[in-house]
């Protein structure tokens, strides 16, 4: 099987890894449907954050196990909620990862914010330092629903945190929006998406409502306070997003994510084609040949250890063949370019015949791609096509095939 990949030996041979994820976990509180490595903290300790990702990297690039390109081609700093920070840190890091690797032409470097902490300092700040793209987690512009979800803006500020980034010269920005409340949040997700596309922002995320052990919106459904939206109503939301944005002129290029010409996440498009990328921080993850690591999710136990002895890693895995095939293909129908129809056996061919006849999939060019009804189902269409490569030999990831090809 074909997919369109960088590939990782691509990627290697040019240098080291050019694509970097650093964490920062402070949150001024936590939602009640957060399952991400974050802490409380509404002030954190900036310094001791961006020390902690100083140390990390040295130890890795020292120990020559991650060594970062001459030139990135992309940065992002998630969280959390990096508007916490001091303003002054962003730039800082910069300093830490290196500027001379973040001034190509197409470098991009993004940055998660939240609205009420994206104060015009921040925005300035940011934007002298080099930040070009901002991510909002605006999740409603509903004030019940935001109440609900413990989020501390309200619909005005986003609005204004979306300005704020304008005026200091950052266009490329996007917003996260959220699906499929439950019914008693009383929000109009219409409403919502139609309030997201008067903030003209080049790029839309949407992500669906989950359940996630540990959490409280977990104890909730445990106790029978929230009942949770039925598969109807997500899969409706769902559809009437991904139908309203591709009428605004928005490119639905992944299965979350709908961006305007020229404005698809640089970064995750890596990380979706297979790319390495190396993750600083606690909980942050990497992948670099075949291997993937992660840290210590807790932000204490990450940043003694890394005070320690330089690694805040927490376990790590060599991906089997088998592995590496299942992920490369998931990956692959998870986005618009999809996967290369003349390169699959007759089986699958017949397979994705099958997926076009029911609405699930279309054509593009040489490829088959998922359908917005055939991303609502997308875990069970991988393993469905998984089953029919295997059957006919040609289950080999991008990787396989650039390994064999330089020896």
């Amino acid at each position: 099987m074909t997919v369109r990949s960088g590939g990782r030996a691509a990627s290697l041979r040019t240098g080291g890894l050019r694509n970097l994820y650093v964490h920062a976990p402070f949150c001024a509180r936590r939602c009640c449907y957060c399952d991400f490595a974050v802490t409380v903290d509404r002030s954190p300790d900036s310094a001791r954050w961006l020390n902690a990702i100083r140390s990390e990297l040295s130890s890795l690039q020292s120990s020559g196990e991650a060594a970062l390109a001459d030139e990135l081609e992309t940065l992002y700093v998630g969280g959390g909620t990096p508007s916490v920070l001091d303003p002054e840190s962003v730039g800082a890091l910069a300093d830490v990862v290196g500027r001379e690797r973040m001034r190509g032409s197409g470098f991009e470097w993004t940055v998660e914010a939240n609205p009420e902490s994206f104060t015009d300092q921040v925005a300035r700040g940011w934007a002298s330092a080099g930040v070009n793209r901002i991510s909002f987690g605006v999740q409603s512009f509903d004030a019940g629903a935001l109440q609900w979800m413990g989020r501390l803006h309200s619909a005005a500020e986003a609005g204004e945190a979306v300005d704020r980034a304008k005026a200091a010269g950052v266009a490329n920005l996007s917003v996260d929006l959220i699906f499929a409340l439950p019914q008693s949040a009383g929000r109009n997700w219409r409403d919502d998406i139609e309030r997201a596309l008067h903030l003209d922002v080049p790029h839309v995320s949407l992500y669906g409502l989950t359940v996630e052990e540990a959490t409280p919106l977990a104890r909730f459904v445990r106790e029978g306070r929230v009942a949770m939206a039925g598969e109807a109503r997500y899969r409706d939301e769902y559809l009437y997003a991904a139908e309203t944005l591709a009428a605004a002129g928005y490119r639905h290029y992944e299965v979350s994510n709908f961006a305007r010409p020229g404005f698809a996440s640089l970064h995750n498009r890596a990380c979706w084609r297979g790319a390495p990328y190396l993750g600083l921080g606690n909980g942050a993850h990497s992948y670099v040949g075949g291997r993937r690591w992660w840290n210590e999710r807790d932000w204490a136990g990450y940043v003694r250890r890394v005070e320690g002895d330089g690694s805040g890693r927490a376990g790590s895995e060599a991906l089997t063949s088998q592995q590496r095939r299942l992920e490369a293909l998931w990956l692959a129908l998870r986005t618009a370019e999809g996967v290369d129809a003349n390169a699959v056996g007759r089986p699958a061919a017949a397979l994705l015949g099958t997926w076009r006849n029911r609405g699930l999939a279309a054509d593009a060019g040489d490829s088959v791609r998922l359908t917005p009804n055939g991303w609502l189902v997308l875990d069970e269409l991988t393993l469905e096509l998984e089953a029919a490569l295997e059957n006919t030999g040609h289950g080999h990831t991008p990787q396989e095939q650039a390994e064999a090809a330089t020896g």
